[in-house]
């Protein structure tokens, strides 16, 4: 008998609009325990309106959203592109503060152990604004997980980063995922799209155009990459417009 993941956030027919425009067109979207979720789309798609109605920032016009406790939002960790750190503390001071305003005493073993997760075990005591962009990005990305959260929500962490950078917030987000937590972000990097995610969800004015594993909507659409299968739906989609 096959195991079912646990079902994290369900949301059906979400629709948003400002004025008379359409931001998010009836979309309904699934994330599942320990699953890795892509969500692209060009600029102004939609993208950061769905997942702020996600985390409860926007309120919905239309649809509804189930998450798996009451309490989720205390479970939820995110990561935005840019972290405002407070300066004049280090790296593992900054995750302490972050962690005493969820309400969560961080000892030292526990933040070495979070940084060490995040390829920080370095730098605890370096100043955070004095890290590298890639180092500041993972520890961002420790301080959304600082309150152990099960779902975490990542906006386009690789972005103006350098190859090797990349690369080290790619192991970080499949250690996330090893670890039991959900991940959903955001990017144009296709190529690292399709080695990240089990799910890929690509959205363009407000709908969804293609749904499921990178390696499924490649097979289904004909292409070999998923830049090629991003080029022909959304060229395509610009034509109905």
């Amino acid at each position: 008998m096959t195991h079912q993941a646990k079902m994290l956030v369900q949301a059906n027919r979400l629709s948003k609009m400002y004025g008379s425009r359409t931001v998010v067109n009836h979309v309904d979207i699934q994330v599942k325990a320990s699953e890795i979720v892509a969500i692209i789309g060009p600029n102004g798609a939609g993208k950061s309106t769905l997942i702020d109605m996600i985390l409860g920032l926007r309120r919905p016009d239309e649809g509804q959203i189930e998450f798996w406790r009451k309490d989720y939002l205390s479970y939820v960790g995110v990561q935005l592109q840019a972290t405002p750190f407070f300066p004049g503390l280090s790296a593992y001071e900054n995750l302490r503060l972050f962690a005493a305003l969820y309400k969560k005493k961080l000892d030292r073993q526990r933040g070495l152990e979070l940084l060490r997760l995040c390829g920080l075990e370095d730098a605890a005591n370096t100043e955070a604004s004095k890290l590298s962009g890639g180092q500041q990005k993972r520890l961002a990305i420790a301080i959304a997980t600082v309150h152990e959260p099960e779902l975490v929500f990542l906006d386009e962490p690789t972005a103006a980063l350098d190859p090797r950078a990349r690369r080290e917030i790619h192991e970080v987000i499949d250690r996330l995922a090893s670890s039991g937590k959900s991940v959903v972000f955001t990017s144009h990097d296709m190529e690292e799209v399709h080695k990240l995610a089990d799910k890929v969800i690509m959205i363009d004015k407000g709908r969804i155009i293609a749904e499921g594993t990178p390696v499924q909507l490649c097979e289904q659409y004909g292409v070999d990459h998923l830049e090629e299968l991003y080029l022909n739906l959304t060229a395509k989609e610009a034509v109905i417009r």
